[in-house]
């Protein structure tokens, strides 16, 4: 008798399940989609070199798919993201080949990539894996127009410790104990 490689295993099995049965509305999909395109020009706003680079890449479109989700965004004139128009073909298709949300998690803890299967244009794959890796999100730069400079520093610093300690908790193998070990 086979047994499954995690406790949680069965989650995946629902999540399959659910997501194929329940697809939310076209509306909400395109509501969460305007979301996404929002956030990720707020965090480009931030960073000069990514939308000169994005500005290089004008009206060419880029898929982005997971599962059941897809995601196509088109490059603007002035270095931000908007949704590819329907029907648009797009030039370079990204698919994250990891079926299992859970082990997805898992890998974004460990703080790495997860595996994507690349389709279509090279130099474009290319300047989408430059933005990947140096554009990031100053979350405590943002809280701090919120609440102040002090409390967005604690509170990320709070948030830093907690993201290392879940990420050392996983990669953690089954069989290591924990703690340190002695020696004897």
């Amino acid at each position: 008798m086979a047994t499954p490689s995690s406790p949680f295993a069965f989650l995946g099995d629902l999540f399959d399940k659910v997501g194929a049965r329940l697809q939310p509305p076209a509306w909400a999909v395109h509501e969460a989609q305007q979301r996404i395109v929002l956030f990720l020009n707020h965090v480009l706003q931030q960073e000069p070199e990514a939308q000169q680079r994005l500005i290089r890449q004008q009206n060419r479109v880029v898929q982005f798919s997971w599962r059941f989700v897809t995601l196509k965004l088109v490059a603007t004139p002035a270095g931000l993201l908007d949704l590819a128009p329907a029907g648009a073909i797009p030039e370079l298709v990204l698919a994250v080949t990891e079926e299992n949300p859970l082990g997805l998690a898992r890998s974004a803890f460990r703080g790495e990539k997860p595996a994507v299967r690349i389709d279509g244009d090279v130099q474009l794959a290319a300047e989408v894996n430059w933005l990947v890796d140096h554009v990031r999100w100053d979350v405590e730069d943002d809280l701090a127009r919120v609440i102040g400079d002090v409390p967005a520093h604690t509170l990320a610093t709070g948030a830093r410790r907690v993201v290392g300690a879940l990420r050392q908790f996983v990669a953690r193998r089954p069989g290591d104990k924990a703690g340190p070990s002695s020696a004897e």
